[in-house]
């Protein structure tokens, strides 16, 4: 399986009165550089969570938000905060013991006062369990996500490798016609200018020129790179650096091709081959 680094995926769990959102989104980049924005709670699980995605994240710039948020409307529990209670107790207590004449606390007053009540909370280890698992399913989803780009990028790169198949193969049946095609022309320069027919010149200059415009050894090297390109989308994985070194490659052997080119068609595939290349490098940067 092929995987883009451009993905996304969100998910929500409700944690009593609060909702959990996690969002997971990344772009391309030339290494896995992972960055969290989290709520300061739940900063003593970032290291579980980051040990979570390098896992199944290879490259890309991935941004992990993680929000906790109060449902609108949701049923809120209270409960007493004992140790607080304890303390406003001591503390009306030796507020009486030193003003006998001031009244004592109502119940109203009680629970009005800051930090009596509280919303019930989850332990630790409860909303650990709860980020762990949201973002478990988050990254199943990113990940179906950048599957389904990927499959996308390998049609359009497999698109584009099977023209330039057909590209390289036309170029060598065209080198015995650029050969005929220069020996005529020469010949009759020679003739021309000498007034004379010498085949045994005419043959020198066809073996020099023939040997200056060879690009077999370029031809089998696009054929193999191009040989190459598919069997590493057929592999899948972390490919994409591959696959760009391999942009590389073919991208020289076109260069060389058009510059031994003595032919203008032969010309116009080396060119076209280029633009087809350049095209799957822009692609291939999305490549995990």
């Amino acid at each position: 399986m092929i995987y883009s680094m451009t993905g996304y995926a969100s998910v929500m769990r409700e944690v009593g009165a609060t909702a959990l959102n996690i969002e997971l989104r990344s772009v391309n980049h030339r290494y896995l550089d992972v960055q969290f924005r989290i709520p300061e709670e739940l900063r003593p699980f970032e290291a579980g969570l980051r040990e979570m995605l390098v896992a199944r994240v290879q490259r890309g710039k991935l941004e992990c938000r993680i929000g906790l948020n109060p449902i609108s409307g949701a049923q809120k529990n209270f409960e007493l905060n004992l140790e607080t209670l304890r303390q406003l107790r001591a503390l009306s207590e030796q507020l009486r013991l030193a003003w006998p004449s001031v009244t004592g606390l109502t119940a109203a007053d009680i629970l009005q006062w800051p930090g009596v009540l509280g919303m019930e909370t989850l332990s630790a280890d409860e909303l650990r369990n709860v980020c762990l698992d949201a973002l478990r399913t988050a990254l199943d989803e990113f990940t179906a996500a950048r599957a389904r780009e990927g499959e996308r990028l390998k049609e359009l790169l497999l698109e584009r490798v099977a023209t330039m198949e057909k590209l390289v193969m036309a170029v060598m049946p065209r080198m015995p016609q650029v050969i005929v095609a220069f020996r005529d022309k020469l010949a009759t320069r020679l003739r021309e200018a000498m007034a004379t027919s010498d085949d045994e010149r005419v043959r020198q200059e066809i073996t020099l020129f023939a040997n200056r415009i060879d690009v077999d050894e370029e031809l089998s090297r696009l054929t193999a790179h191009i040989g190459e390109v598919k069997r590493v989308l057929a592999v899948g994985g972390a490919a994409g650096k591959r696959l760009d070194f391999l942009m590389q490659e073919l991208n020289r052997e076109a260069n060389t091709l058009a510059s031994k080119s003595a032919d203008i068609e032969i010309t116009n595939i080396a060119l076209e081959l280029k633009l087809l290349i350049e095209q799957m490098r822009e692609q291939i940067q999305n490549v995990e």
